[in-house]
C-alpha cells in the first residue's frame, strides 16, 4: 500500500494506492464521525463489488444505502442526478452523512457534484473502478454533468475526503475501456515527463507494463499539478491536453459512440499535428504519438462524419474559452506543454481537414 498526497490545505486528502485494501479502516480513518453511507454505482460495477463493498464497511459503523445509476456517458445527466437528489431525500440523509462513488469516472463526477451542492455540501470519497478513473477523475476535485451542448458544463470544484485506489478492481474491467484508460496516462507523458513517455513506449509491444507503478506516477503528478493549482488557473489546465478536442468528438458523434478515453487519443493527435504547425513540435514526435496510440488500442483517425468546421463549432462551447478565445493545450516537445489562445479558428479549422485528408489518404494505400 502507497499514499500520494494531496496538498490543499483544510481539503487535502490521500490517494491511497493498493491491492485488497482495508477500505472500512481507511475510510473510518477519513470520515471518523459519519455513519450514514450513500453509495453510488451503476448497473455494471454494483453487481460485481457492492455487496462486497457493504461488507468492508459495516462492521466499522457505516450504515449503508445504495443507488444504483444507468451505466454510461450518456447517462452522465440532470436526470442521474437528480436520481441522488431524491434518494438522498426520501432516504432523509443529513448533512452529516458523505456520499461513496464505486465506479469509474461518470459515477465519480455525478456523485461528487451531488456531494458539493446536498444541503450544501456533504462528504464524499471516490472509489474509482476503471484505469482512467484511478489515474485521473477520481483526483482533483472536478465534479460535473453533461448538457447536450457540452460536456461537464454544470459542475463544481469539490474535493473529496479520501480516494481509495484498488488495483484489484481492475481485474474486471473491459480491454476497451482499460485501453481509454491509457490514453489519460499517454497524456501525463507528452505534456509533463518524457521518461516516462519513454518507459510508456518501450512497454508497448511487450505489454508488461507495471500498473502499480503507472498509477502512481501518474496520481503523482496529478497531486502536484493540482496542489499548484486547484481551481485550473494556470498549471492544471496543461491536464486537458487533447480534452478540447476530444470533448468535441463526443459532443459531435454523441455521447457514448466514443468512450472519454478513445476521444482524448484522437483528440491528443489532432493537438500535436497542430503543434508540429505552430509552436515547433518535431515531426518524429508527433510520429513517436502516432506509433505509440494504437500499441494501446487507442485510435488516431479523426472522424469521418466531422469537419474541422464542426471542431471549431463545438470547441466554442468549451468551458475553458475565454473572451471568444479557445485555449489549446500544445506540447512543443515531448515532456513539455503550454497553453496557448493564439490560434485563429480559420488556421485551426484548416489543419483539422489537412490532417484529415492525410489520414484518408494514408488509409486508402
Amino acid at each position: 500500500m502507497e499514499k500520494v498526497h494531496i496538498a490543499l490545505g483544510e481539503h487535502s486528502y490521500d490517494i491511497v494506492i493498493g491491492r485488497e485494501l482495508n477500505v472500512g479502516e481507511l475510510m473510518r480513518a477519513a470520515l471518523p464521525k459519519t455513519q450514514d453511507l450513500l453509495i453510488v454505482s451503476n448497473e455494471t460495477i454494483a453487481p460485481l463489488y457492492l455487496a462486497q463493498l457493504k461488507d468492508k464497511l459495516q462492521p466499522f459503523g457505516f450504515k449503508c444505502r445504495e443507488c444504483i445509476l444507468k451505466d454510461g456517458e450518456i447517462y452522465k445527466t440532470v436526470d442521474s442526478y437528480m436520481q441522488i437528489m431524491t434518494t438522498l431525500l426520501d432516504d432523509n440523509f443529513g448533512r452529516d452523512c458523505a456520499l461513496v462513488a464505486l465506479g469509474g469516472g461518470v459515477v465519480g463526477d455525478i456523485t461528487g457534484f451531488a456531494a458539493a451542492t446536498y444541503q450544501r455540501g456533504v462528504d464524499f470519497v471516490q472509489i474509482p473502478t476503471t484505469l482512467l478513473a484511478l489515474v485521473d477523475s477520481s483526483v482533483g476535485g472536478k465534479t460535473a454533468i453533461n448538457h447536450p451542448q457540452g460536456k461537464n458544463m454544470i459542475g463544481a470544484f469539490y474535493q473529496p475526503k479520501i480516494v481509495l485506489a484498488d488495483l484489484d478492481y481492475l481485474k474486471t474491467l473491459p480491454p476497451r475501456e482499460l485501453a481509454a484508460g491509457m490514453a489519460e496516462v499517454i497524456k501525463y507523458g507528452v505534456i509533463l515527463d518524457r521518461e516516462f513517455f519513454d518507459y510508456l513506449k518501450d512497454h508497448a509491444d511487450k505489454q508488461d507494463l507495471d500498473l502499480a507503478y503507472v498509477v502512481k506516477r501518474c496520481c503523482e503528478w496529478k497531486a502536484y499539478v493540482v496542489s499548484q493549482d486547484e481551481k485550473e488557473k494556470g498549471l492544471r489546465a496543461l491536464l486537458n491536453y487533447g480534452h478540447t478536442f476530444g470533448h468535441a468528438i463526443e459532443v459531435g458523434m454523441g455521447f457514448g459512440t466514443y468512450l472519454h478515453g478513445e476521444a482524448v487519443a484522437v483528440g491528443m493527435v489532432i493537438a500535436a499535428y497542430v503543434a508540429t504547425k505552430t509552436k515547433g513540435l518535431s515531426q518524429d514526435e508527433l510520429q513517436e504519438l502516432v506509433d505509440v496510440l494504437p500499441k494501446y488500442k487507442l485510435p488516431v483517425m479523426i472522424p469521418m462524419q466531422l469537419q474541422g468546421s464542426d471542431f471549431i463549432a463545438h470547441m466554442h462551447h468549451d468551458k475553458k474559452v475565454k473572451q471568444g478565445k479557445i485555449n489549446y493545450v500544445l506540447p512543443t516537445a515531448i515532456g513539455k506543454s503550454a497553453v496557448f489562445n493564439d490560434l485563429p479558428d480559420h488556421e485551426v479549422r484548416a489543419y483539422i481537414n489537412e490532417l484529415k485528408e492525410q489520414q484518408q489518404q494514408a488509409l486508402a494505400k
